[in-house]
């Protein structure tokens, strides 16, 4: 049974990550000892809220060394919503550019639709070939709640990362899987038997 690390830097959706993790085939632990981050065989990196919040989370924390220390290494780190977000070079949400950890290229920016939030169920386009998102049908649906985002993926597909998107008014990026970083925009914890196949495909990279 793969060892996972649910990282409490003060902001996510820790309780309901902690469970559906277990319900996919995990032991989980749920903590801030970045010690237990560092060895876990899988870090996921939740996060609900603002980006400026979350990001002062992870430095208060000292956490920001220990994720890209994992990726560096080649060991499985997952990104959640704003999880997903603080991975990116940079966050503007209301003016406010905030740095984020630089593990992936590119920016956060609010979503140019006209309904914001983006709230509810939405199926995605799957990068070809990717992991995450095997035996994922077309119409299967995942749980988003955001109003910002990464609507420019060049810089990811330039990198090689695989890039899967979906659409609210605009196309954005729903996820990437790069090397041992993998990152959702939805909640998978939250997309029921969908989000459970996408944390077993997961799990089954540790």
């Amino acid at each position: 049974m793969s060892r996972v690390v649910v990282l409490d830097y003060g902001s996510g959706n820790l309780r309901s990550a902690e469970r559906a993790l277990q319900r996919a085939g995990a032991q989980v632990t749920v903590t801030d000892d970045l010690s237990a981050a560092a060895d876990a065989d899988g870090l996921v990196v939740p996060g609900v809220g603002a980006y400026a919040a979350c990001m002062a989370g992870i430095h208060e924390l000292g956490a920001g060394p220990v994720i890209a220390e994992r990726v560096a290494a080649g060991r499985p780190v997952l990104g959640i919503c704003v999880g997903m977000q603080v991975l990116f070079e940079h966050g503007d949400e209301h003016g406010v550019v905030t740095k984020g950890l630089g593990l992936l290229p590119g920016a956060v920016t609010a979503l140019p639709a006209r309904r914001l939030p983006h709230m509810g169920w939405n199926s995605v386009d799957p990068a070809p070939g990717s992991t995450l998102f095997a035996g994922v049908a077309p119409d299967d649906r995942f749980y988003f709640v955001h109003s910002y985002g990464v609507v420019d993926p060049g810089p990811l597909h330039d990198s090689g990362a695989a890039v899967t998107t979906a659409d609210h008014g605009v196309p954005f990026v729903a996820a990437v899987e790069r090397g041992a970083l993998s990152a959702a925009q939805f909640h998978p914890e939250k997309s029921g038997d969908t989000g459970a196949a996408l944390l077993r495909n997961w799990l089954g990279t540790l």
